[in-house]
């Protein structure tokens, strides 16, 4: 898993498994921030559902703020600022390859 820091709060990924919760627990992180629509396409993805689940088995905030890639919408940045506001940090965001949770997290500074 490589992941990039943002800033001194947020850092963003690509695709998690709950496998990978458990690194993500051990490297720090309080909370998870999932940017990619369920089922968005391609075999293996995760469920939200599965991942809040098995993250809040860590003690980990896990928030689902779906984005279509490629159409973010002035709202999807609102959403994700307010989703953000009171989450402990650090923060991990991720979707398919970090790019859009990257993206959203610029607009929404």
């Amino acid at each position: 898993m490589r992941i990039a820091q943002l800033s001194s709060r947020f850092y963003a990924t690509g695709q998690i498994t709950a496998d990978d919760l458990d690194i993500i627990a051990a490297k720090g992180f309080r909370s998870v921030v999932n940017n990619r629509p369920d089922d968005e396409g391609g075999a293996g993805q995760p469920k939200s559902e599965d991942l809040a689940a098995a993250a809040a088995e860590l003690g980990i905030t896990y928030v689902y703020v779906p984005v279509v890639s490629g159409r973010i919408t002035e709202k999807d940045v609102e959403d994700f600022r307010q989703a953000c506001i009171d989450l402990g940090g650090p923060i991990l965001l991720f979707c398919r390859t970090g790019a859009r949770s990257s993206m959203l997290w610029q607009l929404s500074n």
